[in-house]
């Protein structure tokens, strides 16, 4: 008499009891430790100033870029003060870049086609601008990861002009413009086309040391100040 075995039924796609265990206790992809909140936090700031732009909220909008900003000027420094692992460096530099992307790239490019009136050729300027940036920023990925691997010494210069300086640029633009000392709204055009060949132009510009920051910041507050006061003149 033939005895047939009755297979134990599986309900775990061939994954071990173990195997089950650890897929439960696995943490969110991505990495959540205090070196990436100020990346993240610049990412909403940006976000929310997209939607502000959408709403052409411009004050508000141009407020959270500069917001963006502060958070990306000390992010590096605050992921500097931890002893990371190797894939923790490289989650480092692509998510910082990527945020980048949003804040300088997406959230300028989508500001100046609402504020120009959403005109075909306004609409042009700003996505060409967007792709310089994504270009810009995919290339020193690149660059960075072969650095790293190379020497542990930190960045002194950069390749091109960074895309951080439109959070600078911009609130300076739209200052003037509000004030009335720009009265055309090209300037925001002629300012995206300059920086978005800056992006990809190969010069070298030496990355600021905490002096170079402090002046960034005190540049910023009175920006910040004057755009504020604009606001008020504009209410």
């Amino acid at each position: 008499m033939v005895h047939i075995g009755v297979q134990p039924r599986v309900w775990s796609c061939g994954m071990s009891k173990g195997e089950e265990k650890k897929m439960k206790t696995k943490k969110p992809l991505g990495y959540y430790d205090y070196t990436v909140v100020l990346t993240y936090m610049g990412m909403l700031c940006s976000f929310i100033a997209i939607m502000l732009s959408i709403n052409e909220n411009f004050l508000d909008a141009i407020i959270f870029l500069m917001m963006a900003g502060v958070c990306d000027m000390f992010d590096g420094t605050i992921a500097n003060t931890k002893d990371r692992t190797p894939s923790e460096k490289r989650f480092g530099i692509q998510i910082d870049s990527l945020s980048d992307l949003i804040s300088f790239g997406v959230m300028p490019a989508v500001f100046v086609y609402m504020i120009t009136g959403k005109s075909i050729v306004g609409g042009a300027i700003a996505a060409l601008f967007a792709l310089a940036a994504l270009i810009r920023l995919a290339y020193f990925n690149v660059n960075e990861e072969e650095r790293q691997q190379q020497t542990n010494e930190k960045r002194t210069v950069f390749q091109g002009l960074p895309v951080t300086s439109i959070a600078v640029l911009l609130p300076v633009v739209f200052w003037l413009q509000g004030s009335g000392k720009i009265h055309s709204m090209i300037s925001y055009m002629l300012l995206l086309v300059l920086c978005g060949a800056l992006f990809l132009s190969p010069f070298e510009i030496k990355k600021p040391n905490l002096v170079g920051k402090i002046c960034l910041i005190v540049v910023g507050v009175l920006e910040f100040l004057g755009v504020f006061f604009l606001g008020w003149d504009l209410v």
